[in-house]
């Protein structure tokens, strides 16, 4: 059984209610030695009204028991919900030490739920994600992660991938009872089948960490062809500066935009010329390296052309439709100033950024486990050749060496220091 634990749950800083959460076998009779009035029994998953002692002071407020196994961490939780501020939720803690608890580590709560069987390391992240979310988008592909979405379809494949090691082992210690070779075909078209869903698995991890990180979307051009009155049109307040003098624009500025859900990061660099001083030619520098990895370039037009190398997808904005006629090649028009033809930018943006996504699918949007299932495809299309050339002891490494990559998605074979780090994003509290 492990120790007992005990940390402040919710921000630091003032407010209305502050919890602190205690957790492990004497959390209860720690809690017991705080509380007042004390009871003889203490009904679980109900609210109790009373003093809290702490260091020197008591504060009024309420005291909820959770036995276990029935509580997050799987053991015996209570928590103090106390008023908000630095002072009282520090007195409380001492208090909490000083009767034998110690101070939680960073995610150490949450671990424990992992290591008593209450989530997986999947949805441990999941959680993660939800907290640290900043869309709507990667607080949606979160919850799935935490609800065991990805789990669930992973532990399917690892059931599969059992069944067919044990039609290799019968293969391998029967080859007597199947001289057609039928079963060893069957063997090849399950392992190819199991391979697909990885597949598709994997391929949604492009636009995965696009809800995770947000789209990063360029706008690049000539001087003057109103790329910063375009980013604050976008993003709906005046973030760049606009002036009529060319060069303006020195250095990269930031803007956000939401929409569907997802965040778009959007980059105004400085304008793309030959002749231009120092300070100017060090900005145009940065700008040719934004565009290049930018996941969307917005290439604002007068009718010229894009030179710069780019990895994303391009959108040809034709700006200043209020003054000017347009021309050449362009896929959108548009008024920075007046606003004509925006909407119809957002939507090729969003287009360009996650295509036509159903933002409400299962989503692989951690590297981590990216990775974990391209390992995992390629031990099984290892696998597949293997049973083409009837090398079954060889089959049976590749399929375990699959089951034990996606082991690392749902946490029953990852190692230590992988399981470390998926905690260490978490706060103390949680």
């Amino acid at each position: 059984m492990f120790d007992t634990i005990a940390a402040v749950a919710t921000p630091s800083g003032k407010g209305g209610v502050a919890i602190i959460r205690l957790s492990g076998e004497n959390a209860l009779q720690i809690a017991k030695r705080m509380f007042s009035p004390l009871k003889t029994q203490y009904i679980p998953n109900r609210m109790y009204a009373g003093d809290i002692s702490g260091e020197g002071f008591t504060d009024y407020g309420f005291m909820v028991y959770f036995k276990a196994p029935k509580s997050f961490t799987g053991e015996d939780v209570v928590e103090f919900h106390c008023h908000g501020g630095t002072e009282i939720t520090r007195g409380l803690l001492k208090k909490a030490f000083a009767l034998g608890a110690r101070s939680a580590e960073r995610g150490e709560f949450t671990r424990r739920a992992f290591l008593n069987g209450k989530l997986s390391l999947a949805s441990a992240e999941g959680m993660a994600d939800m907290i640290n979310a900043e869309s709507l988008a990667l607080l949606r592909a979160g919850n799935m992660l935490y609800n065991e979405r990805l789990t669930s379809e992973i532990k399917s494949v690892q059931d599969d991938l059992k069944l067919i090691l044990a039609q290799t082992a019968v293969e391998i210690d029967y080859p007597e009872e199947d001289e057609s070779g039928a079963d060893l075909r069957a063997v090849v078209e399950s392992i190819n089948a199991l391979d697909g869903r990885l597949g598709k698995l994997v391929s949604s991890y492009k636009c995965g960490k696009k809800i995770k990180d947000g789209v990063t979307v360029a706008l690049c051009g000539k001087p003057n062809t109103g790329k910063s009155s375009l980013l604050n049109a976008l993003v709906g307040y005046e973030k760049a500066i606009v002036s009529p003098e060319a060069g303006t624009t020195r250095d990269a500025v930031e803007g956000t935009l939401e929409m569907d859900g997802v965040k778009y990061n959007l980059i105004d660099t400085a304008g793309i010329r030959e002749t231009a001083g120092a300070v100017e030619s060090i900005g145009i520098t940065r700008a040719k390296n934004v565009v290049a990895s930018a996941d969307v370039v917005l290439f604002v037009t007068d009718g010229g052309e894009l030179n710069e190398k780019t990895s994303g997808e391009v959108v040809r904005v034709f700006n200043k439709t209020d003054i000017l006629t347009p021309c050449g090649e362009y896929d959108v028009a548009v008024s920075a100033k007046t606003g004509e033809g925006l909407e119809e930018l957002k939507a090729a943006i969003k287009r360009a950024g996650v295509g036509d996504a159903a933002l409400d699918k299962l989503f692989v949007v951690e590297e981590r486990h990216y990775s974990a299932l391209i390992r995992a495809a390629e031990a099984l299309r290892s696998a597949a050749e293997n049973a083409d050339t009837h090398t079954l002891d060889l089959i049976a490494v590749d399929l375990r060496d699959a089951w034990d990559a996606l082991g690392e998605i749902t946490g029953e074979t990852a190692t230590e220091e992988i399981i470390s780090t998926v905690f260490e994003k978490f706060c103390v509290g949680k």
